[in-house]
């Protein structure tokens, strides 16, 4: 019996198959696991600020308010699996958006429009935690009831 003439090629599947795994599949699965992150960052602050919209839009006064809309917000980000370190918390009057948020504090007053803005910093697998560039903002807009007692 003869053997083919291609004996030198034996073996060399699976080093190419190594090669492909490093090259392409290593990488995909980081661009995957990253924009899982960036995602999870974008779910993280839009519901933690439509979440702490309702329970501020409904507090019967500012301070057990705040308190409850910081809570909503915990849960909401832990919900996520987002650390409740990287989010920030803010108000914006009517109208304006959240790069204005930070100094405006809602009157909880009949008929009251305002905007909650809560900030995620997002962080990237892999990368060192200087770099945090990258932040999802969610924004809801509130709007007291005007028939509520008080």
């Amino acid at each position: 019996m003869t053997r083919p003439a291609d004996d030198g090629e034996r073996g060399s599947a699976i080093v190419e198959f190594v090669f492909i795994a490093l090259v392409v599949f290593v990488p995909l699965v980081y661009l995957v696991a990253g924009f899982s992150a960036v995602q999870r960052g974008v779910f993280a602050a839009n519901e933690a600020a439509r979440e702490a919209g309702r329970a501020l839009g409904t507090a019967p006064d500012l301070a057990s308010g705040q308190a409850r809309a910081a809570e909503a917000v915990r849960i909401a980000v832990e919900d996520q699996s987002v650390a409740a370190t990287d989010v920030r918390l803010a108000y914006a009057p009517p109208g304006a958006g959240c790069g204005a948020a930070g100094g405006y504090q809602p009157a909880l007053v009949p008929g009251e429009e305002f905007s909650v803005c809560v900030t995620v910093t997002v962080r990237i697998p892999l990368l060192p935690e200087f770099i945090d560039a990258n932040t999802a903002t969610g924004q809801f807009l509130v709007e007291r009831d005007r028939y509520v007692d008080g």
